[in-house]
């Protein structure tokens, strides 16, 4: 943990350039140092092909953000994660907000319960 999961509807594609976007996100994750375990970063998208926004009528646009957390971080470093990853989707959407309806949101998932991991990843970072 932490797993990012961005989902964008693809009208967006031809606009912008998602890779880029995970690349940043990722870096965002990794600057926090000891927060988050380098070994654990996951950041992945999801095209969105179908579905409905509004009234259906414009060329509409959203990207949802999901951040998913293991428990025992602070407030504090939720909040600072929050609004760095939260940036990072303004800036690189900003020309496009400027230009057509896009809805940008971010969600932090902290997950109660016990996770199940088999990851020999870690041990590179070791």
């Amino acid at each position: 943990m932490p797993h990012v999961i961005v989902e964008y509807t693809d009208n967006l594609s031809p606009h912008t350039d998602i890779q880029s976007l995970l690349h940043k996100m990722g870096q965002v994750l990794v600057g926090l140092g000891d927060t988050y375990p380098v070994g654990g970063i996951r950041v992945r998208a999801h095209k969105v092909t179908e579905y409905r926004i509004a009234d259906g009528k414009a060329d509409d646009a959203f990207v949802h953000t999901t951040l998913k957390i293991g428990k025992g971080r602070s407030e504090e470093a939720k909040q600072v994660t929050c609004e760095k990853l939260f940036n990072v989707m303004k800036e690189h959407f900003a020309s496009i907000y400027e230009e057509k309806y896009l809805a940008l949101s971010l969600e932090l998932v902290e997950f109660q319960h016990k996770t199940y991991k088999h990851n020999n990843i870690h041990s590179r970072f070791r």
